[in-house]
């Protein structure tokens, strides 16, 4: 047999060698990353602290920003750790948690969208059983699954890519992302690559026919309304959420389902950072301009504690 050494550590991709370069990099990725942590934090923060907002919805908005900012905290600070030290290395069980977390949030991430798209559904069609349906009981009983299941996902993708054998220790990423990791494998990855396909397919199509078909009853119900503020209300939640869900559906896609041939070192950076770096940033704030209760509550939230208006 060949000799083949163990490898307890990788390399991720660094973006530039030019010193100019990694700071603007730096200074990019610094900027998004607190501008994403603050308006998540701060979306967390407003539905904690505002009676109003103490209800099914605005609770899985909370999880969902929650999850964002564990999505973007698992990738983008080591990524700046490279721009600034210039040093790309991480351990073995660095790159590990780091797989976990990051296939564990967004597991979150596509779940809690297809929960708020049930919860928006019951509300919408069927309005009087709604308090009996998405009692707290049972939104309890769905943040737990969602995020249970996201994480036992996680851990059998873990556990299946991390028992390959990699003949390189060069991850050509900014972090330690399936599609590289299972290109570096020594050993036959057919079934590693088979499963995470299917298992893609599978649970992305499961969750989109439930969004569609929630949407689908909730626009049939709108459309048949005839007070125009019900309508106004109605999409200012609906319409948001289908934006987010859209944006994060059509980049994840697309990163891990896309063809050989669209497949470049540029293609597969630029894919990333469309699925880890701008659904956590863009979806405070998608649901920040368009929903004028969250608007409402953070400007209360902004002059008791600040003394100052939000102006948004």
């Amino acid at each position: 047999m060949e000799n083949q050494t163990t490898i307890t550590e990788f390399f991720l991709l660094g973006y530039s060698k030019v010193r100019e370069l990694q700071i603007l990099h730096f200074s990019v990725f610094l900027s998004i990353y607190l501008a994403a942590l603050t308006g998540n934090f701060l979306l967390i923060l407003t539905v904690a602290k505002n009676q109003s907002l103490h209800c099914p919805m605005y609770f899985f908005l909370a999880n969902l920003s929650l999850s964002d900012a564990c999505y973007i905290s698992a990738t983008v600070p080591k990524s700046m750790v490279i721009s600034m030290t210039n040093s790309k290395l991480i351990s073995f069980s660095g790159c590990i948690i780091q797989f976990l977390l990051v296939v564990t949030c967004a597991g979150a991430e596509l779940t809690f969208l297809t929960v708020m798209a049930y919860d928006r559904y019951v509300a919408i069609c069927h309005p009087l059983q709604y308090a009996t349906i998405m009692n707290w009981n049972a939104c309890l009983q769905m943040a737990a699954a969602s995020w249970i299941s996201s994480l036992l996902n996680a851990a059998i993708h873990t556990a299946n890519t991390f028992r390959l054998r990699f003949c390189t220790s060069q991850i050509k990423q900014f972090f330690c992302d399936i599609p590289q990791l299972l290109t570096m494998s020594c050993t036959d990855a057919t079934a590693s690559v088979v499963a995470l396909l299917v298992e893609t397919i599978v649970i992305c199509s499961f969750c989109f026919l439930n969004i569609l078909a929630s949407y689908g009853f909730i626009f049939s119900t709108v459309f048949k309304t005839h007070s125009v503020q019900a309508r106004s209300k109605a999409f200012s939640t609906c319409i948001p959420h289908l934006a987010v869900f859209c944006l994060f559906l059509s980049t994840g896609v697309f990163s891990y389902c896309r063809p050989k041939s669209l497949s470049s070192p540029l293609v597969d950076t630029l894919a990333a950072v469309l699925y880890t770096i701008l659904p956590p940033l863009l979806n405070p704030i998608i649901y920040s301009l368009r929903n004028k209760e969250i608007q409402t509550a953070m400007r209360k939230m902004s002059k008791n504690i600040f003394g100052f208006h939000l102006m948004m």
